[in-house]
């Protein structure tokens, strides 16, 4: 008989078994508002059972494994033969076919194709943010490789499939292929103009070999990568170029792609990102020479989209864990989530949480569309959204953690990784600057994007007075871009804000949407979360991201 100081009282229950999709209500809003009618219920159907399997004990066991297992780097075999291999824990492999086999790298081959992937990925995102890094990337790759129609006839079918195959083959013999993409050299980070990795031609039609170091090339088990590299001069071209490099060649031999270690990293430690070595590596040009920072934008744009929606995933489920352990958990004589205070900063992390996940869906839906005007929103839009979702994140997985205390502090919560991954989305594809100076080309070079983005936030005009005013003061803001660059932060930030706050005028519940406006326009604010208006309903706006009634 155990002892009595062994009796376990007062804690939370695991948040395990439930469906991660239908418990989000500002998720499924999202895409009930988004798609199709006709499509809802299959679409509803599967985002379901994506949840259910996400929110498995067995699933989150293999994503807490892949996490205790990271990645290992075969160099070499017994022989002495180059090797080049990293070595995941079974669990990467099974969260990674479920990622696929969900999806997750489909979104261009079917109908609302981009919102259903859109919610599926900040769903599967919860579970084990890593897995995510291959899956954004075979996603993006297509609209790259649409710049070569005959690349993309040849590359597409495997990349949207739905199989997952991790053996190291030709990709023509296989039924489904990953992409991984190298463009990051240790002596230009982000300033990808500064490569040194030079491409020499081979022959008239296309094919070139490869000679350089590339600092961070993500996924490097993956079937294809685009890579970047200088081609020198050919028939009056040359330049920065795009490249398509293929693990293993179509012969069965393997392309020279050293190895040369994995990064130690603060998260995402379940995903190997490689610094590699390309030595007369075969690649294949994909778009013209001289142009690849064009044909490689494409890739970037989708890549960009999913860090924010990794971002409100992350952000989803630290707050879902906060509520639910506040729901729980008893303290001063009553529930923690009945307390004002706390309650306070639930609701906070709670607007953050679907002002991010609005926002995510909202330019989702924008690929979908795939108009004229959509496509100039999304130039403008995409780079703000990275620009803010990805820094909130942070800041709302830190004090979501704090909700629980020091259950929060340890390993066995979930909530430490979290937190490590948190900063991850604001850093890849180009850190909070270069999203800056991105939404300052495009409000200095293309009209249309802006023009785009004040229709979009023009359709809730007169709803809120705190909204309109905001964006009267944004107005002022864009009315004077002389020296912006000093300021451009707080520029971009305020296009998001208003960005979100127009989204949840319109479509989130009264108690959300007057919330988020109080405070992020309003300015009844404080600097840090939990300090909204206490005249506020609170308990709606908590209630609403509950995770389990």
């Amino acid at each position: 008989m155990a002892a009595r100081t062994h009796t376990v009282t007062n804690q939370a229950p695991p948040l395990v078994a439930y469906d991660l999709f239908d418990a989000d209500r500002a998720l499924v809003e999202a895409v009930d508002r988004h798609l199709d009618p006709a499509l809802l219920d299959e679409a509803h159907s599967e985002l379901s059972a994506l949840g259910r399997t996400s929110g498995s004990a067995q699933v989150q066991k293999w994503g807490v494994l892949a996490n205790e297992n990271p990645p290992k780097l075969l160099t070499h075999d017994r022989y002495g033969e180059r090797l080049d291999e990293v070595e995941f824990h079974p669990s990467w492999h099974r969260l990674l076919g479920k990622g696929v086999s969900a999806g997750l790298t489909a979104a261009w081959s079917r109908p609302g194709g981009h919102v259903r992937r859109a919610a599926g990925f900040l769903v599967w995102s919860q579970v084990e943010a890593g897995n995510g890094c291959p899956l954004s990337m075979t996603h993006a790759a297509v609209p790259a490789l649409r710049t070569d129609p005959a690349l993309a006839a040849e590359w597409e079918p495997r990349l949207t499939s739905t199989v997952y195959d991790q053996d190291l083959r030709p990709a023509a013999k296989k039924a489904g292929a990953l992409f991984g993409m190298g463009m990051t050299e240790k002596q230009g980070g982000s300033d990808v103009r500064a490569n040194t990795t030079s491409a020499r031609p081979l022959a008239e039609d296309g094919t070139y070999e490869l000679t350089g170091h590339k600092w961070f090339c993500s996924a490097p088990m993956s079937d294809g990568f685009l890579v970047l590299a200088q081609a020198g001069p050919s028939d009056g071209g040359g330049g920065l170029t795009c490249f398509l490099v293929p693990r293993v060649l179509a012969d069965g031999t393997r392309n020279v792609f050293r190895i040369q270690r994995l990064k130690d990293k603060l998260g995402n430690r379940s995903n190997a990102s490689a610094e590699v070595e390309f030595d007369g590596t075969w690649a294949r040009r994909v778009g013209d020479e001289g142009r690849g920072v064009r044909s490689i934008m494409g890739m970037v744009a989708a890549t960009r989209l999913d860090c924010v929606l990794g971002s409100a995933g992350l952000m989803r489920q630290a707050v879902a864990q906060a509520v639910h352990h506040c729901d729980h958990r008893e303290a001063f004589g009553g529930r923690l989530l009945d307390k004002p205070l706390m309650r306070n900063v639930l609701a906070d992390l709670a607007l953050e949480s679907e002002a991010a996940t609005t926002l995510a869906l909202r330019l989702a839906a924008a690929y979908d569309d795939g108009g004229e005007q959509e496509r100039a929103f999304l130039r403008l839009a995409v780079p703000a959204a990275k620009y803010w979702v990805t820094k909130r994140c942070t800041p709302v997985v830190a004090e979501a953690l704090e909700c629980l205390g020091g259950n929060g502090y340890v390993e066995e919560s979930g909530m430490p990784r979290l937190l490590r991954e948190s900063p991850l989305n604001s850093i890849w594809e180009g850190a909070g600057n270069i999203q800056a100076l991105d939404v300052l080309r495009a409000l200095q070079r293309e009209p249309s994007a802006l023009n785009a983005y004040l229709q979009e936030v023009g359709l809730a005009r007169g709803a809120d007075h705190r909204l309109d005013g905001a964006i009267k003061n944004l107005l002022t803001d864009l009315a004077d871009l002389g020296g912006v660059e000093g300021r451009a932060r707080r520029l971009v930030e305020r296009i998001a804000v208003v960005l979100q706050g127009s989204l949840l005028v319109r479509f989130a519940p009264p108690e959300v949407a007057d919330a988020f406006c109080a405070s992020r326009l309003g300015g009844d604010w404080g600097s840090s979360l939990g300090t909204l208006p206490h005249t506020l309903d609170l308990a709606s706006v908590v209630e609403r991201a509950r995770p389990v009634s």
